[in-house]
This record gives C-alpha cells, structure tokens and sequence, in this order.
C-alpha cells in the first residue's frame, strides 16, 4: 500500500498536463502512486496520460466516459486508490519539487493527523509567483494536531480540496464525496476541517496553483457561477445533518456571504444577463441559511445586509461609495506624508550645494541596523589609523547600546541623516543606501557586502521569482552603479557579483574584515566570552545558526533540542541562532545546555566562544572556515532550497565537513567524533583553501590604507594558510588542537554526495 495516492483529472488541459504529471513523477519521495483522470477530455489528454501509464508502473490510466466534471472524476479517481492518503492536483497545477518528501515527513512529525494543510503559491502565465497572502495561518508553531476548534482561522483559507493530504481512511468512513458543478470543493474540504479530529499544518509551498491568461472556468464568463448557490446548499445541508457543528454555522454563513461579494465583484465572472439571477438567488440563500452572531466588520456587515435584502442597486451604490472613500482616505493620508517627504528633499538638495566633509564617513549594516559586520571592523580600523576622520553611523534608537563611544548617532529618514549622506566624502555599507542617495562627485561609496554567496544573487535571481517575488532588478543595478569599490573575500565571490551585479565598480580582493578578530584573538579573549555566554567549563560549545527559507512564511522546524541534547549528552552545550528574518529563539522550551544567542550583537563573538558549527546553507559557515574549526552540514531539504532559491555550486560535493540529512545523522556524527576526524579535516582544509585566501586578519587595515588613506602599494602581504594561527578553541573534552583531531573512524557510512 503507497502512502499517497495522488489524484489528477484532467478536462482541456493538454497543454499544462504533462508539466503537471512530471511534477509528481519526479519529486524525491517515491512512496506513491499517481492516478489520472481523463474526464473525456476531447483534446489530448487522454493520449498523454496513457503515454504516462505505459512509462511508468506508478501510473493508474482511468477514461470517463461523458463528461462529468471535476467532482466526479476526483471521485473516479478516489474510488481507485489504494494510499493512506488522498493528495489531489488538478491537470494544470504543479507540485514543487520536494512536496511529497515535506508532506511526509510532516504526516509523521504530526503523529498522522485526518487533514494536513499546505501551502500553495499563484504562478502567473507572465512568470510571476505570488505566495498565498494568508501563508502565515500556517504557522507550525503550538501542538502538531489539533481539532478545527483550536485554530478555526484555517476555515479563511481558500476553500480547496488541492492544498490538503487527506487520510483515505478518515475520507471513507465520513462519506467524503465531490459534487458535480463549479465551486465542487467547498462541500468537500470544508465539511473535512469541520469533522476532522485530528489536523495539521505545514508550512511550505507544496503546490503552484497556475493562473492561465485564458480557459479558465472562474475566469470564464459563464450563467455556471451560479452552481454556487447549490454548494453552499450542501455544505449547510451537512452540518445540519451533525448537530454538534451546529456552533459553526456563524462562521460558514460569513464565509459564504464573502463568497457570493467576490463573485459579483469580479469584472466579467458572470455573464450581464446572469447577474440579476445571481443577486436574487444569493438574497434567498443568505435569507435561507442565515446564522446570526457571525461577527463582520461593519463595511462587509451593510454590504450583507444589502444582498440578503435584495436591494441590488443600493449594494451597487454602496460598492461605489467604499471605494471612492478608500480613495480619498489614502489621498489625505498621501498627502501629510508627501509633504514632509518633499520638505525632507527640499532640504537634501539644498545640501548637497554645499562642499563635501574630506572628513567624514558615514557607515551602515544590514539596512540601518547595529554595529556590525564589515562596516563596523572598517570604522574601527579608520578611527586607529585616521583619528582625524569623524565617523557616523545609521541606526534606529534601538541599536545604540552596539555603537562606540567615538561614533555619532544618525536617525534614518532624519533631516540630520540627509545631511550626513549630501556632505560624507565616505559611504560604506554591506546592503545598497537609501533609493533616494544621489551621489555626488567626489563621494566615495564603498560596498562591503555580508557573505560569500551560496546561494544565487542579483541577476542571477532572474529565473527564480519564487525566491524574489518582490526584487526591483533596476534598482539594484542602479545600485551598484553607484559602488566605487566593493570588498571580496575570495576569487569565487569576485566571479559571482561580477557576474550578478555588473558595474563599473572596483573590486577589492582584501578579504573580509569582519573576519580579521578570528586572527587576532587569543585564548584568554575566547573564554572571556564564554563565560559572559554562560557556556559552562569544559563543555563542548555547538553554534546553531540555520538560515532562513525563501519558500516559507514563517520559520521552519528546526532540531529537537531536548532529544537532541539528551542522545549527545552532557558533554556537548548548544548556542542556538536563529536568522534575523526570524523573531524569537529556536527552541521554546528551556534547557540547562540549550542557549539562545539569537539577539547577540557578534556573530564573530559567538564562532570564537563555540568549537563546532552546525548550519545549512548560511554563508557562515565560509567565515567559520577561517577558524580552521569542525564544521557539520544539516542539510535536510537541499531539493527544496536549491528549487526555490538555486545555487552556485552543489554543497553536497564540496562541503566543508560531513554532511547530515536527518537529525539522528546529526547525532551520531558528533556522538562517535566524525565531526573532528580525520575525514572532516582534509574537507574543510579544501574548502578554506577555496574560500579563506584573503582572510588572513589584515582585510580592514587594507581596505582603510587604499580607500581612505590612499595607498595602493605597501599594503599589508597576504599570510599563506599554513601560516596563520587562528584563535584557539577553549580547553574542552578533547584538548587537541583543529589540526590534530582525528575521529576513531572515516566517513564511510555518512555518504557525502
């Protein structure tokens, strides 16, 4: 028996279906069988599922006879499965790569709940991928099942049968079946939330809901919208068949009432002559199956009141009146901000007309945040070797605690920050400046950047919309137009931002200097840190620091630390960091050798106080290289990342240590000393090799002689690899040295490709 049947019918989709079957044949998970249904489609559908069935064994061929719609052939198809559970996907839609595998794994996290609801985003036919606006209902965060009741919110999501796995099961003994007509899926998955006794969620973009420019049938101007009314119809005929769902009526009477609005409002969805007929079969359904106490915001509470009463041109001239009055509230709203935006501008051309400040730098991180990164070791590096230089940094009130005493303070958007930006002779930041920098000739702008880049940046992010629905290509470019200089930390990242952001810019090969403390610093400044830490003696610290998701709203499971900690045992303290995309810690719940450094201000802090890093695909783990420390790969949903955001080589067969794909890999490669064998050394000797070239702990005092002092010879030679002395780790289990730990055994079972 498969642990999922996956069900696709098919009616006119010939030129999507096959895209659409592929999608399932190739995901990574192969537990499954594929049933497709040919709803006697008159083009070639049926040959092309047939062409599929002979290829594949996984492939169940079945031919309606006439005609009967989408219910009906996901019912042909349901009626032949043998699965655990239901995944249904209509002919034109896609899975994403990785979509089963996710499913299953979450299925068996979640203790092998009724319903599972995923997450879907539109493809448009012009490229366009739009992740689902309700995505973040999809939270994993709480308990792994619950009941309807628990987070009723679900029932707002799009009443689809395609963004759920239902368990086989659970759909025959409720008497689950789809009607025929349009709107089939509300009488279906609704009715499955509502009896479900055990549901789940899971938060990843499973499915590619395709948003054709033609042929269509909700775009499709057609008297079958109203196919609706009898939905809706059999969903209330269902509940009141159950008394105990009686308590949901409120809320399906609010959802239907929104229904029925939408369908009115959408240009050309129903046919001019339909549209009397519509209104007055919507007042007698919403007449007919009215539940009060389901609470609505007023705007919507006079727009049901007018569709129940009847009154279609009141509800007209009420739509019309909404909208003119959202106009004007943004208008008015417009125009306060407007003002002072053009004062703020005002002022900013005016001082630009003054002459530049030699003197002053103005430096900022990751878009107006703290003291940090490359910009915060080349402002302390120019206060030594410059005193003369004035340096000032951008940030919100909330970050003042991470700036030096000699750096001032500017407040973004202020008139102050304007000024700072129309006079600076320097500009330095690891993200671009504000849109609306116009640089001035004789300004230096010096882009520092904030990792060597694994996964694809700038342009090269083109053909990837899912992971930059929103990225402004243009400005980005007109970005880098503006870098005079930007800073490389080795010959790979050269090639990529070269290639990614092409200017006229100089790229500087100096290293990074935010990596320089990792040379400089001693054993005694490393267990300074700990101890601030609270990394208790003698203990083996594992820094923690995954990265984040493009493909995920909210933040992705990450390890059990309580099992986690438990199998290492009391040896091993973990630093867990969470991305700054990310708000709160990882784990929830509190452990003894579990701490959270999410809101550390040092990154460069934490990789000196740990003697391990475990990470993903975080550009960490290339500054860490320069630490010459063990570093081990969790690397669980690779298919997934590298789909949906892509990357510049295959970590997998060059990675900087061993590689785990599950967390119990992840164990035992620390409980039996792989982590810091001799295998893990010779790949980590390879990657800094490749990547730590120009990190030898002199990267700022380059950048500061050249760009601000001027100097392009004399500048400080680069120490050879063999020759460096990274800071040591502190004295732990294993007092070795990063070069003379050996592991009792190879890598040979934890394959590496």
């Amino acid at each position: 028996m498969p642990r999922f049947s996956v069900i696709v019918p098919a009616y006119k989709v010939q030129a999507y279906l096959q895209e659409s079957l592929d999608s399932v044949l190739t995901q990574s998970y192969t537990d499954f069988e594929l049933i497709a249904v040919d709803d006697c489609s008159p083009d070639a559908c049926g040959s092309i599922i047939d062409e599929c069935a002979a290829r594949d064994p996984r492939v169940t061929a079945v031919h309606l006879p006439h005609n009967a719609g989408l219910g009906p052939a996901r019912n042909a198809g349901t009626a032949r499965a043998t699965g655990d559970y239901l995944v249904f996907l209509d002919g034109d839609d896609t899975l994403t790569p990785g979509a089963l595998q996710a499913v299953a794994d979450r299925l068996k996290a979640t203790g092998s709940p009724d319903v599972l609801v995923y997450d879907y985003a539109r493809t448009y036919w012009t490229g366009e991928v739009v992740r689902n606006q309700l995505a973040r209902r999809l939270s994993e965060e709480g308990p792994a099942s619950f009941r309807l009741a628990d987070r009723p919110a679900l029932l707002g999501l799009l009443p689809v049968a395609w963004n759920k796995a239902y368990r086989r099961e659970f759909v025959e003994r409720s008497g689950l079946l789809f009607p025929p007509g349009l709107y089939e899926d509300t009488p279906y998955s609704m009715p499955a939330l509502l009896t479900a006794e055990s549901v789940a969620v899971l938060d990843r973009v499973c499915v590619h809901y395709r948003q054709r420019r033609t042929g269509s049938l909700l775009s499709t101007s057609t008297r079958r919208h109203l196919d609706v009314f009898g939905q809706y119809d059999r969903l209330f005929g269902f509940v009141a068949q159950r008394p105990e769902l009686d308590r949901w009526r409120p809320a399906l009477y609010r959802k239907m009432a929104e229904h029925y609005a939408r369908i009115l409002a959408a240009p050309g969805r129903l046919p001019r002559a339909a549209r009397a007929e519509f209104f007055k079969l919507a007042r007698a359904s919403m007449r007919r199956h009215r539940a009060p106490g389901a609470p609505v915001a007023p705007g919507a509470r006079v727009r049901h009141a007018l569709m129940r009463l009847g009154t279609r041109r009141s509800y007209r001239a009420l739509r019309l009146l909404r909208a003119a009055h959202l106009r004007s509230a943004a208008r008015t709203r417009g125009m306060w901000r407007g003002l002072r935006e053009g004062l703020l501008l005002l002022h900013y051309r005016l001082q630009r007309r003054l002459p530049l400040r030699p003197e002053l730098a103005v430096f900022s991180a990751y878009w107006h945040g703290g003291y940090a990164c490359n910009p915060a070791a080349i402002e302390e590096k120019l206060r030594e070797l410059a005193p003369r230089m004035r340096t000032a940094w951008i940030c919100g009130p909330e970050h003042d605690a991470t700036l030096p005493a000699g750096t001032a303070r500017l407040r973004p958007g202020s008139a102050a920050h304007w000024s700072a930006l129309a006079r600076a002779t320097y500009l330095v930041s690891n993200v671009n400046f504000d849109r609306g920098l116009v640089k001035r000739p004789g300004q230096v702008l010096v882009q520092t950047q904030h990792g060597t880049p694994l996964k694809r940046v700038g342009l090269d992010l083109l053909d990837r919309p899912a992971a930059s629905p929103t990225t402004d290509f243009a400005g980005l470019l007109r970005g880098a137009d503006q870098w005079d200089y930007l800073l490389s930390g080795n010959r790979h990242s050269t090639l990529v931002w070269e290639k990614a952001l092409p200017s006229g810019y100089t790229t500087l090969e100096y290293g990074y200097p935010r990596n320089d403390v990792f040379q400089r610093a001693g054993a005694a400044e490393v267990l300074e840190i700990r101890e601030r830490l609270g990394i208790p003696a003698g203990t083996t610290a594992i820094l923690y620091a995954p990265t984040h998701r493009d493909y995920r709203r909210s933040r992705p499971e990450h390890l059990d630390f309580e099992k986690v900690l438990r199998d290492l045992g009391p040896r091993f303290t973990v630093l867990s960091r969470a991305h700054h995309l990310y708000e709160g810690p990882l784990g929830t719940d509190p452990h003894p050798r579990l701490i959270d450094v999410s809101d550390h201000p040092s990154v460069e802090e934490l990789c000196l106080a740990s003697d391990a890093l475990v990470t993903d695909y975080s550009s960490l783990m290339f500054d860490y290289a320069c630490l010459d420390r063990p570093i081990v790969l969790h690397a669980d949903d690779w298919e997934a990342y590298e789909a949906a955001r892509g990357t510049y080589f295959d970590l997998r067969s060059a990675p900087p240590g061993a590689i785990a794909r599950t967390e119990d890999e992840l164990v035992d490669i620390f409980v039996t000393g792989h982590w810091q064998g001799s295998r893990s050394a010779q790949l980590r000797s390879a990657f800094r090799q490749r990547f730590c070239t120009y990190d030898d702990g002199q990267a700022a005092e380059r950048v500061v002689r050249r760009v601000f002092l001027g100097q392009s010879a004399g500048l400080p030679a680069f120490v050879p690899l063999e020759d460096r002395r990274p800071a040591p780790a502190a004295p732990a289990a294993s007092a070795s040295t990063p070069s003379q730990r050996r592991g009792p055994r190879s890598f040979d079972r934890l394959s590496l490709d």
